[in-house]
């Protein structure tokens, strides 16, 4: 449990538009997480990131970050910045508007830039909500962008959900339509930190660790990768998890069982 001093979350919306509908989610979502920092006692505090409005270059695909580290990347920008924010925060809300059926195209290039997370799962023990707003068509393809790339980072996905709200859904529209939602939302994420869910993860996250794990085992490259794993200890046999767990022993077995074959095919 975190004990009663403090809960920080961070927002990331991607879009330019402060007053949009994903932002107005957003807003409604942090005022409930509010309501319940103050019922528990805690000091809250939440950040909201605008990636649009942020100073995020196009990634230019050099891999530098991959080879040489991310502080080689040569855009110098505020990404690091921002990256340093999530990792200071208990929870993270990650949300887009969804263009072309997707992920919007400055959420997809600040996953882009922090692709090398995907080999260096830095935000495990970070437990993540994702969410998504579309007209009229289906969100599922952008929260299953969203949900891979945060996934591959090492969070603790706790909970994704899309919202319609049409072209010109006006706010207090929004209010009437969504406030239960959000309600559950918050909930669900406030639950989360507090019980520390990222400590108890799944069957897949537990297969998919023994299989990243199997394969830095194996690696003879001298790598900033293998160097990341090496360094935190998940490189040896005794390790089960990105973080200490509290999941069952037969689930733990069972995982690391399946991990180990699948790993002689994939990695």
């Amino acid at each position: 449990m975190l004990g009663p001093s403090s809960l920080r979350i961070l927002a990331i919306v991607g879009s330019h538009r402060t007053q949009g509908h994903t932002a107005q989610v957003v807003g409604m979502i942090e005022a409930q997480l509010q309501s319940l920092a103050a019922r528990s006692g805690r000091a809250f505090e939440m950040e909201t990131i605008y990636l649009g409005r942020e100073d995020i270059r196009m990634c230019q695909g050099c891999r530098t970050c991959f080879d040489k580290g991310e502080a080689s990347c040569p855009l110098q920008d505020s990404l690091q910045a921002i990256k340093a924010r999530m990792a200071d925060a208990d929870g993270l809300i990650v949300a887009s508007p969804v263009y072309v059926n997707d992920a919007s195209g400055v959420t997809k290039n600040w996953m882009d830039r922090l692709a090398y997370i995907c080999h260096r799962p830095e935000f495990a023990g970070k437990c993540a909500y994702l969410l998504a707003t579309v007209g009229q068509g289906p969100a599922s393809h952008a929260l299953r962008t969203l949900k891979m790339a945060l996934g591959m980072w090492g969070c603790c996905i706790v909970g994704q959900a899309g919202f319609k709200t049409g072209a010109l859904m006006d706010a207090s529209e929004m209010q009437s339509r969504y406030r239960h939602a959000t309600k559950r939302i918050a909930q669900a994420l406030f639950d989360a930190v507090d019980e520390q869910q990222f400590s108890k993860p799944s069957f897949l996250s537990l297969m998919t660790f023994k299989i990243q794990q199997r394969y830095w085992q194996r690696t003879t490259e001298d790598s900033i990768d293998s160097e990341y794993w090496r360094n935190r200890g998940w490189t040896e046999p005794d390790q089960e998890f990105y973080v200490c767990h509290r999941a069952g022993r037969a689930k733990v077995v069972s995982a690391r069982i399946a991990g180990g074959l699948l790993a002689r095919f994939v990695t």
